[in-house]
């Protein structure tokens, strides 16, 4: 059986730690979908074509990861693609209690559903798509947590 995880997130904007669990998750899976979240209750900074647009050059290194989008149950999308198992991180103890109830409630509509939690590595421990954001928006950059195209895409964005 084809061993195939989904990793959601709203990658707005994606960061080194995102890659860096994708990285991880290409070498324990045959496929694994980085699964964009058209997300209602969250105003995005970026439309989902441009992360697709911004996911697609990072992963094309990895032959066994796809970019796609979902909307509804993560659990849904999980039945429609057949997958196997649902990649999240864990940066720090703060995720893990929301964290635990998604991985609960998912497990509850859908008992057959595995969670995979992996840790980021010691550089990204406290890297967020949030903290990137607002460092950016008051002039910031932080070259070193995200890549390049995704640094100058922000940078064009809060250009003022």
């Amino acid at each position: 059986m084809k061993k195939l995880a989904v990793y959601p997130g709203s990658f707005d904007p994606i960061t080194n730690g995102h890659l860096d669990i994708i990285e991880r998750a290409a070498a324990l899976f045959d496929e694994v979908i980085v699964a964009i979240l058209n997300n209602s209750a969250k105003k995005s900074l970026f439309t989902n074509e441009e992360r697709k647009a911004q996911i697609a050059p990072l992963i094309k290194k990895f032959k066994n990861v796809k970019v796609d989008f979902f909307d509804g149950l993560l659990v849904d999308y999980m039945k429609k693609t057949k997958a196997n198992a649902c990649i999240r991180g864990l940066r720090a103890v703060t995720d893990l209690e929301y964290e635990f109830t998604l991985a609960n409630i998912n497990k509850k509509l859908s008992p057959k559903m595995e969670t995979i939690f992996f840790m980021p590595s010691e550089k990204n421990t406290y890297l967020s798509s949030s903290v990137v954001k607002e460092v950016y928006q008051f002039g910031g950059e932080l070259k070193d947590c995200v890549p390049s195209n995704i640094d100058k895409a922000l940078k064009k964005k809060f250009k003022k």
